[in-house]
């Protein structure tokens, strides 16, 4: 059984239907959803802002890429389009494959320039780190640390006071 923490995130269109979406398209692979956060944007600001979540789920599968190929499917189904100017820029949705643990429980580790596991910016990203915090507050990055605590360490901490619980959207 492998399990894998995946981040969503909306700021064009409808956005709660987009991540609603992502929730629906992966359907009883998922176990449990976070609350929904609003956010500013990260890492390009000429944008409207966010609406984030985080989800865990589980399949048989054991080939991490599928988390990937699943991830792309929610964000073609919300009619996605990459634009590679921009790769921080504004999207219907975007799924984020965080971290995946295999069926014997050990993190998976990958290399591949498609899917890089842990995600490699997770630990810096309030707008990850405080929905996961949320669903499973012992929540463990692999070669981060538990998410508690990253949630305290800059630059992360610097941005938790931007984020705005939305308790009024409610996924799954």
């Amino acid at each position: 059984m492998s399990r894998a923490v995946l981040a969503l995130g909306s700021n064009l269109g409808d956005r709660e239907k987009n991540l609603e979406l992502a929730v629906a398209t992966l359907g009883e692979l998922v176990r449990v959803v976070s609350g929904v956060y609003e956010t500013p944007p990260w890492g390009d600001p000429d944008q409207p802002p966010y609406l984030n979540a985080v989800l865990i789920a589980e399949d048989g599968d054991e080939n991490p890429h599928a988390w990937l190929t699943r991830a792309r499917a929610c964000e073609r189904a919300a009619g996605r389009e990459r634009d590679p100017e921009r790769p921080f820029g504004p999207r219907t949705l975007d799924v984020d494959v965080i971290a995946v643990w295999g069926g014997d429980g050990q993190p998976v580790i990958s290399t591949d320039p498609e899917l890089i596991l842990p995600h490699p910016r997770a630990h810096l990203r309030a707008f990850v780190l405080r929905p996961w915090l949320d669903i499973e507050p012992f929540g463990l990055l692999p070669g981060h640390g538990f998410v508690y605590e990253l949630i305290n360490e800059q630059p992360a901490a610097g941005d938790v006071a931007g984020l705005t619980a939305r308790p009024d959207v409610a996924l799954g």
